[in-house]
């Protein structure tokens, strides 16, 4: 018994000297890529963040919009996502064979569709009225595909070699991505500027149909995003993440082409687009080529910053959605936001209690009870840069419930703040989270992602090198506070599938 006690706390200082010499390695690597950024801004406030790898002759580009579902207002929500489908219908010169001609057919659909509005928003729409106008802007819809080319600006990228030419709306931005060869840098400037500087927001109301249709197919027929939205809905009852990224149904139907228009001058100003480069690139001339082709582009005044903040909330909440679907349960609970001292104690909460096998829900109601065939917990969800929430997830088995799966979460979350986790836990999410991140470091495409989003959400760009202390430095006693503080069940929000009786 001695023998392997003496075994066992060998292990343990031989583990932990791992850890060490992994952490400085992991330091001496950080330091070493830090030195190497470069960053260069505007005077019209448009940022380019470079970081020159010259190992393969690619080049990855990111444009982190500082814009997303929780900028928007009642009347124009899911116009962030809109606006970024919107995005790659080209410019004054691109996909179009005749602007000037265009733009008088596209002013005239503006006109005739707000009449359409306004007589459809009236007491006593007149019917023949309507349908005479729906006809006529079919007509003028017809007349202004005359002037499309198709799919032109996707098809320029392609033909250069862009290899990930894509884009994606979240709660907290907008952003678009592009991975070209090393030789294309001043194609990919020359077409970005221009798709910043003079877009033209063609096909705007055969796209709307498109981003409709987006809705009805990821939240109106599937449960759980009907869930996830009512979720949502009850779990904020002020701030905007209450609402979904795709927008209400009323909304997409009502949104106008001059209303994306406003909001793209409102929130794509320089000020508010911070640019990553990674790759095979010289920071020089990626600075000289960014004044020739960003410089010109007119200054605007950074967005005002949401006024609304979520207050406190003050007793569980429930919402239920009946369907014809198997039973699912969500769990929301209130915390801070991603630059809370917090924060990394609530990652390693999230991660200890339910992700991967060896989480503590998955060995509890997975593997033991077999009361749920998949759990798990999520944290900064639906974004990060306001307070959110950490999520938890089950889908129970075959013959039993939501309530039993409820059940044994309680269980462990009265259990983690009882009693500390272990020492073994805590090392484990150290690890795979400095893993993790050093994997993600080694793509070009991440790289580029990952200092936009640290300069804009976490305040600057070397904050990204700061995170492996920040995991490393998370404490047993932290994580233990952390769900006292916010595992409480005044501040949680409830979301369950009721199986629709048949």
């Amino acid at each position: 018994m001695r023998k392997r006690v003496v075994f066992m706390n060998r292990a343990c200082v031989f583990c932990a000297l791992v850890l060490v010499l992994g952490v400085r390695i992991t330091a001496q690597t950080f330091d070493a890529i830090k030195s190497q950024v470069k960053v260069h801004v505007l005077e019209n406030g448009m940022k380019f963040i470079v970081l020159e790898r010259h190992e393969a002759p690619v080049i990855s580009f990111h444009v982190y919009a500082d814009v997303g579902s929780a900028n928007e207002t009642y009347g124009i929500t899911g116009i962030s996502h809109l606006l970024e489908h919107m995005a790659f219908k080209g410019t004054k010169l691109v996909g179009t064979t005749n602007y000037e001609g265009e733009v008088k057919v596209l002013e005239e659909l503006d006109v005739l569709y707000d009449k359409i509005k306004t007589e459809k928003a009236g007491v006593n729409p007149d019917t023949k009225a309507l349908e005479e106008m729906e006809e006529k802007l079919e007509a003028l819809r017809l007349k202004a595909k005359e002037f499309v080319v198709n799919g032109e600006f996707d098809d320029m990228f392609m033909r250069e070699g862009d290899q990930s030419l894509n884009a994606f709306t979240s709660a907290d931005a907008t952003q678009y991505v592009n991975s070209l060869p090393s030789n294309k840098l001043e194609f990919w400037m020359a077409m970005t500027a221009d798709r910043f500087q003079y877009p033209v927001f063609r096909e705007f109301y055969k796209e709307k149909e498109v981003v409709i249709e987006e809705r009805r197919l990821s939240l109106e027929t599937r449960p759980i995003g009907r869930l996830v939205e009512d979720f949502l809905s009850t779990a904020f009852k002020a701030h905007p993440y209450k609402h979904s990224v795709v927008g209400h149904m009323s909304d997409l139907e009502s949104i106008t082409r001059r209303d994306v228009e406003n909001y793209f001058r409102k929130y794509y100003g320089p000020s508010n687009l911070t640019v990553g480069i990674v790759g095979d690139v010289h920071s020089a001339e990626v600075f000289t080529m960014a004044e020739l082709y960003f410089g010109n582009i007119p200054s605007e005044p950074k967005p005002e910053p949401l006024r609304t903040k979520e207050p406190e909330q003050w007793g569980e909440r429930c919402v239920q959605v009946v369907a014809k679907s198997q039973p699912f349960l969500i769990l929301g609970y209130h915390r801070p936001d991603v630059r809370h001292p917090d924060s990394f104690a609530l990652d390693a909460l999230a991660n200890i209690l339910g992700q991967g096998r060896s989480s503590r829900l998955h060995e509890s109601l997975v593997k033991d009870k077999k009361v749920s065939v998949q759990c798990g917990v999520f944290n900064g969800f639906p974004g990060e840069k306001y307070p959110n929430l950490v999520a938890f997830i089950a889908v129970p088995s075959q013959g039993h419930t939501s309530e039993e799966c409820l059940e044994l979460i309680d269980e462990e979350i009265a259990r983690l703040k009882k009693e500390s986790v272990t020492a073994e836990e805590l090392t484990k999410y150290q690890r795979s989270s400095v893993k993790a991140m050093l994997s993600q470091m080694k793509s070009n495409g991440n790289m580029a992602r990952l200092l936009t989003y640290a300069d804009v959400v976490l305040g600057s760009w070397q904050r990204l090198f700061d995170q492996v202390e920040k995991i490393q430095a998370v404490s047993v006693e932290d994580v233990k506070r952390g769900a006292n503080t916010y595992l409480i069940k005044n501040n949680r929000t409830i979301g369950e599938i009721v199986p629709e009786e048949k």
